[in-house]
């Protein structure tokens, strides 16, 4: 019985596809009969070419033109020979150049202002200096880092010496005097 059924199916399905296709094509047809061409009811009227001759002065000067590329047949899959060399003086002429040295970076800036030195004698005689970047001030013992890019190598009496983290750079930074009138304006 399902075998059946399947053969009408089918057979339904055939007889849909051609009313749909007689359908398509008839209603599409414009006497032409193929779908979708139209017949012009214009006539065919040529450009309208005013001087119709061929200017032969400018074909001539056309055929008279020569190549002057480098000589070489693109039919052909070899390489072109190599350029021929100007007369010049004789034997080999060698330009010997020098490796670039790149310039040295340059010295490397601590943004801080070093301005005291203290030890702290509980803890071994561990050294600290005093920093101040701006309005903050900075507490920095020897080997802990600061502003986040710069370690304090040593603390000497007048001097420190700071190393940059990401590049190794080192730079001294030296211990700066009050002035007499900072002395003054805190009294």
């Amino acid at each position: 019985m399902a075998r059946r059924r399947e053969i009408y199916v089918f057979g339904a399905l055939i007889v849909a596809l051609i009313f749909a296709g007689y359908y398509f094509f008839s209603s599409h047809d414009n006497g032409a009969g193929l779908p979708g061409v139209l017949a012009s009811d214009q006539k065919f009227e040529p450009l309208d070419v005013r001087d119709p001759e061929l200017r032969m002065d400018l074909l001539e000067k056309i055929h008279k033109l020569e190549y002057q590329g480098s000589q070489r047949n693109i039919f052909v899959a070899t390489p072109p020979p190599p350029p021929q060399k100007a007369a010049g003086p004789s034997g080999p002429q060698y330009l010997i150049r020098a490796p670039r040295i790149p310039p040295p970076p340059p010295p490397l800036q601590v943004p801080v202002e070093f301005f005291g030195v203290a030890s702290e004698s509980q803890s071994g005689g561990r050294r600290v200096a005093f920093f101040s970047s701006g309005d903050d001030v900075l507490v920095v013992a020897e080997g802990e880092t600061f502003l986040g890019r710069f370690r304090l190598d040593r603390i000497n009496n007048d001097t420190a010496d700071v190393e940059e983290i990401s590049s190794g750079r080192h730079a001294t930074v030296q211990l700066v005097q009050p002035s007499a009138d900072q002395n003054q304006g805190s009294n």
